[in-house]
């Protein structure tokens, strides 16, 4: 053999086996994925049953908790989504089965990833609205709000009282849309395909009006720090006393729909049960947490804005389970519209936004009279403002639990650490509880019944 020719290697077979195992490496998703029963230890087989709930000081494990039945020593572990369209985006949830019922579950998530916390440090304040209301992008107008209210409390401004009322009319006409699609969307997992025309029919009235106010269906960037983009468009009380005149026989209707249906109560009847222990130990808030009995709801616990001021009830369920989260939903829409309904008789003139040239921008005719103005402009869009130093918290209630904003400030245009408590990421968690024990066609029920919007977890 020539010393310049490289020495000889065994070809590489090919086979079904070998490409098999090639494809599963390539796609793995490591440590985050369901292990088999015989490679998990026993304190992981506990946690992954629920021990994640928060144990007393000096808490210990025990592995003779877990009260797993097997009836045959063959389990099979197979995936749902993330491609698959009751995942509600792109959730991959990994389940062991025994037959048709599912011994352990875990939701696999990170496959929308697009790194919105890290992309908002690199953009001003100004600019931030654009990238939060692309979270969680069925409640946009809370992203938005959330981002705004901890930057207000950074540049220690308070807005104008009819700014706040407009923030109020457009986040609970949100609230409306988002669970309205909600309606539509559980229906269709459940088989009640009609459900689904009549939730998109409802959604859209919400959506035409957010269309005429703001520009955008989705979004939108209206609400903002200091205010909101722009006054409400000529006719709005008109605009919004229909939806308050139509919506609510709607809804009576989907009552008569499904509320006393055989096949969809079995379908959520002690399905996806949840304890209040449990579902305070995980964090999870919204419509999950009040399903359990717990009467928490920031609009009356932890008052913001002017929900102190109005009349509403926080619904509770009793037991827990995908039927209670149901009906917890659809009188939430009746709960908003009753807010809603209120915002429209007290909606006080003024301002919009805020005075301030350094907050924001002069309005647009003043530019093509005022040099100032023009300069004011063009520094605010361009650099940004300066917020002083500090950290904050601020959370709000949106359709499915709570939403924080942790924002620190190094005195600079753009925020030093952005970081969004998304509810969806939150309310995972409690999917293996509520899904052990249950059969694979339940699944879909308690996935729909979380409501989650992967934009949020894997923002």
């Amino acid at each position: 053999m020539s010393e310049d020719q490289p020495p000889q290697t065994a070809p590489i077979v090919h086979t079904a086996e070998t490409d098999a195992e090639a494809l599963v490496a390539e796609t793995s998703e490591g440590t985050q994925e369901l292990q088999p029963r015989t490679l998990t230890e026993s304190a992981e087989l506990l946690r992954e049953r629920g021990a994640v709930l928060r144990l007393p000081d000096g808490g210990v494990l025990d592995s003779a908790d877990i009260d797993v039945e097997i009836t045959d020593d063959e389990t099979m572990i197979i995936n749902m989504g993330p491609q698959h369209p009751s995942t509600h985006g792109v959730l991959r949830i990994m389940m062991e089965l025994d037959g048709e019922t599912v011994l352990r579950s875990k939701p696999i998530i990170g496959y929308l990833h697009t790194g919105m916390e890290k992309t908002g440090e690199e953009l001003t304040y100004v600019q931030g609205g654009t990238n939060v209301t692309r979270m969680d992008y069925l409640a946009p107008l809370f992203n938005e709000l959330v981002f705004a209210l901890a930057t207000e409390a950074l540049l220690e401004v308070e807005v104008p009282e009819r700014a706040t009322w407009i923030r109020m009319l457009l986040t609970e006409l949100n609230r409306v849309s988002s669970h309205l699609l909600w309606m539509a969307t559980n229906g269709m997992d459940l088989g009640a395909v009609s459900m689904m025309i009549y939730g998109f029919r409802e959604r859209e009235m919400v959506l035409d009006f957010f269309e005429k106010t703001t520009g955008l269906r989705m979004n939108h960037n209206f609400i903002r720090p200091g205010g909101v983009a722009a006054d409400l468009p000529d006719g709005w009380q008109e605009d919004v006393n229909e939806i308050l005149h139509v919506i609510p026989g709607r809804l009576d209707e989907y009552d008569d729909l499904l509320t006393g249906q055989p096949i969809f109560r079995e379908r959520t009847q002690g399905v996806g049960v949840l304890t209040a222990e449990e579902a305070v130990a995980l964090g999870a808030t919204g419509p999950i947490l009040r399903s359990t009995g717990v009467a928490w709801d920031l609009r009356r616990d932890m008052p913001y804005m002017f929900y102190d001021q109005l009349e509403f009830d926080v619904v509770v369920g009793s037991y827990g389970d995908a039927f209670d989260r149901y009906a917890i939903r659809l009188n939430e829409i009746r709960e908003s519209l009753r807010i809603i309904a209120q915002i429209v008789e007290r909606m006080p003139e003024g301002d919009y936004r805020i005075q301030d040239k350094k907050v924001t921008p002069p309005p647009r005719r003043r530019i093509d009279e005022s040099m100032e103005a023009l300069i004011h402009h063009f520094k605010i869009f361009t650099e940004g403002f300066k917020v002083p130093e500090g950290e904050v918290y601020v959370g709000v209630e949106t359709p499915r639990g709570e939403i924080g904003c942790y924002l620190v400030s190094d005195g600079s245009p753009k925020p030093y650490r952005l970081h969004i408590r998304d509810a969806s990421f939150v309310n995972l968690q409690s999917l293996p509880i509520m899904m052990r024990g249950g059969l694979v066609a339940d699944a879909v029920a308690v996935i729909s019944s979380v409501d989650p919007v992967m934009g949020g977890v894997d923002r």
